[in-house]
């Protein structure tokens, strides 16, 4: 399989996951920027995989990530991170969205259980609402501490910078 095969539409995807849960799996969606993959990242979507049987990424579209962060941010571009992200063994669909939060594509998608890191509250999750409503779970999985893409940048800038 290549990594573009695991990059979805969302109309796509809605078949894709309905045909999922027609075989009894339970579906984890998760989302985020995901800019500079690090040992955070890998730490955390593994976590979230093992609460299911697959695990769907929203990714942050660009124009997403600069409203959100700024204009510096994406330090990669939206295919870029797409096909990293898809890469990884243990994400089974990647697709992309383009509003500040997922809520749009929660609402579409419907997972059985929703996940973000131990950073947030179930209470402050977009989208918990949905997801409790229709008898799914949300939860959160401890973050390895010190990883962040923020970090990473500001490291990069200190060393070649001298910022």
């Amino acid at each position: 399989m290549n990594s573009t095969d695991k990059i979805f539409s969302l109309p796509r995807l809605q078949e894709q996951v309905s045909a999922w849960r027609s075989q009894g799996q339970k579906i984890v969606f998760t989302n985020g920027c995901f800019d500079l993959l690090h040992l955070g990242h890998v730490d955390y979507l593994e976590k979230a995989r093992q609460l299911g049987d697959r695990l769907v990424l929203g990714l942050n579209t660009d124009a997403s990530i600069s409203r959100i962060k700024g204009p510096d941010r994406p330090l990669q571009d939206e295919m870029s991170r797409a096909r990293i992200m898809a890469s990884l063994l243990f994400i089974d669909a990647v697709v992309l969205f383009d509003q500040n939060t997922p809520l749009e594509l929660i609402e579409a998608v419907q997972p059985d259980i929703l996940v973000k890191g131990d950073d947030y509250t179930v209470e402050s999750i977009v989208g918990h609402e949905v997801v409790l409503a229709r008898g799914g779970e949300v939860k959160t999985v401890p973050l390895v501490k010190g990883y962040s893409t923020t970090n990473i940048v500001k490291k990069i800038e200190k060393q070649f910078l001298g910022k």
